[in-house]
């Protein structure tokens, strides 16, 4: 009998709602989850999920039961840890971040910490849009914005400013606006998974603008900008070695814009893991040395969702 086997399916079963999913991520086959929650109710003596063809319910005592099996677990995770030593993280790390940070910012840096660690494995899932992390068994997702969801912890590790920026040839043959109401007369790149997308944020105030591109990926904003299609409203970082270089020029430089905190966020409810403990203060300290982040103090996010990298 491994009960702790048969929890860990439980846990995860609910977590993701789906069986299928849980024997990938165990490698042990659907038919063995199944067998394993089964045995599970059978030694409890209580039905936990209702099951059919269509969808997976938890019953209230499977909800009780989840309730406590989940921090056990973590507890049994951190015991095992603390056994192989505080200066031996391993195991696999999922890592949740833009497609942009991620190959711009993250990837270059993994070799290094690889080699400080190796017995950490890493899954890098790359995607703008915001993945539950407790249904995708996410250790720790990097975000911008202020948070809103109450089942998150968030480390701030900095903060992002945003640019508009053009290409030196769209500049050539159109212009710079002059004022921030200038932008209604310009082809504006949106980013349609910024909070309202539709409106750019300055300090002195916010323009509603608009253009015959919209993209659902910052990295996607960029290229456009580069190829002359019109402004972009990307973060510092993204575009710092483009300003550098002339590909890109920074328009209304003159009017700040709104900085947009840059989290490393997990779930409230388990424990921390050491792995991924070590992965937040890597990328703390990358952060900290990639111009255009602004190093911020540790804090604990708000509750108002505000920008995405």
């Amino acid at each position: 009998m491994n009960k702790l086997l048969w929890m860990r399916c439980f846990v995860r079963v609910v977590e993701t709602g789906s069986f299928s999913a849980v024997a990938r991520e165990l490698d042990i086959g659907q038919p063995n989850v199944s067998r394993h929650i089964a045995a599970l109710e059978a030694d409890l003596g209580a039905l936990l999920l209702h099951r059919s063809t269509r969808q997976l319910v938890v019953t209230p005592e499977g909800q009780r039961y989840y309730a406590q099996a989940r921090p056990a677990l973590d507890l049994i995770a951190q015991a095992e840890a603390d056994v192989l030593g505080q200066h031996n993280p391993r195991g696999l790390l999922r890592v949740s971040c833009s497609p942009a940070l991620g190959t711009e910012i993250i990837t270059p840096t993994l070799p290094a910490f690889l080699e400080r660690y190796p017995e950490i494995e890493i899954e890098l899932r790359l995607d703008d849009a915001y993945l539950d992390l407790v249904a995708e068994g996410i250790d720790v997702a990097i975000r911008g914005g202020e948070l809103k969801d109450s089942a998150l912890r968030a480390r701030r590790l900095g903060n992002s400013e945003r640019l508009c920026v053009a290409s030196a040839g769209y500049v050539a043959r159109h212009g710079a606006p002059a004022a921030m109401a200038d932008l209604a007369r310009h082809q504006c790149i949106v980013y349609t998974l910024l909070a309202g997308s539709g409106a750019w944020q300055f300090g002195d105030g916010e323009v509603h603008v608009r253009g015959r591109l919209r993209v659902n990926n910052l990295e996607g904003v960029l290229r456009a900008a580069l190829n002359g299609l019109g402004i972009g409203y990307l973060p510092r970082w993204m575009v710092a070695g483009h300003l550098r270089s002339g590909a890109l020029v920074a328009v209304l430089a003159e009017h700040a814009t709104i900085c947009s905190p840059v989290n490393a966020v997990y779930a409230a409810a388990r424990l921390l893991p050491l792995r991924a403990s070590v992965f937040i203060d890597h990328i703390a300290d990358v952060f900290a040395a990639t111009p255009g982040f602004v190093v911020a103090d540790v804090g604990a996010a708000g509750d108002r969702a505000v920008m995405r990298l």
